[in-house]
């Protein structure tokens, strides 16, 4: 887990030091991962914030280890590759202009339908229509992706550009990887409300730099212990009508009940006494004590 500290721009104006955006700063972690992970191949997937050329540039200098899937903008412009050079003169730097993505769209073509793996677990029957080029920034170069447009076939959701930095990507490939970011949000929801990762009660640099990677990295550990609870363990979820899905705050009681269950009361002095209390009993004591501790 890597966790950096965003500053806003006008503190670091104040206070005289070097602005990073989210952008920026994911440049950084991802480089880091690069370095202490060789052989592995990674898929970044960032929201519109991150969908952009600086970030692309990074992932293309890298792409053997590291793709990102993201939001393109519709007016985006793109190009071929230059031609060969054949002199003389200056090399071009861009070959032919290509349609904007909302453009190609517009001008028609066939769209694929498909089903796909959705946000929030589900499914969605859309229609997808994709293409290739490189995407230009005056001075900075061309970087090779691929596109795809999304058209919601239920019409409950507005329709979406998506784009891979590999453009071997295919339209279903893009547009799962995508949707599949919806685990981020839930996170940031759920650290929130579950371990109050914004209501901190410490301020000083010191603090803000340990206690918010440590709770990113307790929810992790939360995950990870549920998943491997014994079988008959992970219990104490509160349910309601139309509840489907197994929430944090259940997987965080479960996991307070097994701790307490296992790790407390069987090796405590008066454990075995616990032990002897009618089952209805024990039940009462685990669910009081799994929300509080």
């Amino acid at each position: 887990m890597l966790v950096a500290l965003y500053r806003d721009a006008a503190d670091d104006r104040r206070e005289a030091r070097r602005h990073r955006t989210p952008a920026q700063q994911a440049i950084r972690l991802l480089w880091l991962m690069i370095r202490w992970s060789p052989g592995r191949h990674f898929v970044f997937v960032g929201d519109s914030a991150y969908g952009m050329h600086e970030m692309d540039r990074f992932c293309h200098r890298h792409r053997r280890p590291l793709v990102l899937v993201s939001k393109i903008h519709p007016e985006a412009n793109l190009f071929e590759t230059p031609p060969p050079y054949r002199g003389p003169g200056r090399p071009r730097i861009k070959g032919a202009r290509l349609p904007k993505p909302r453009q190609a769209v517009a001008e028609g073509g066939r769209r694929r339908r498909m089903t796909v793996a959705w946000y929030g677990g589900g499914t969605r029957r859309v229609e997808t229509r994709t293409g290739a080029g490189s995407w230009y920034k005056k001075g900075e170069g061309l970087v090779p992706i691929r596109w795809a447009f999304v058209h919601d076939r239920d019409g409950t959701h507005r329709d979406e550009y998506f784009y891979a930095t590999d453009p071997a990507f295919a339209a279903r490939r893009i547009v799962e990887t995508y949707t599949g970011r919806w685990s981020i949000e839930t996170t940031f929801q759920e650290a929130r409300s579950e371990l109050h990762i914004q209501t901190t009660r410490g301020w000083s640099k010191p603090t803000v730099l340990r206690t918010v990677p440590c709770l990113f990295g307790l929810y992790s550990v939360v995950a990870m212990l549920y998943a491997s609870l014994p079988r008959g363990r992970s219990v104490g979820a509160v349910g309601w009508p139309g509840k489907t899905v197994v929430t944090f705050s259940d997987t965080m009681s479960a996991v307070r009940r097994w701790i307490w269950a296992e790790g407390v009361f069987a090796h405590a002095p008066d454990g075995p006494s616990i032990q002897k209390l009618p089952a209805p009993i024990r039940e009462i004591l685990y669910a009081a004590l799994a929300p509080a501790a």
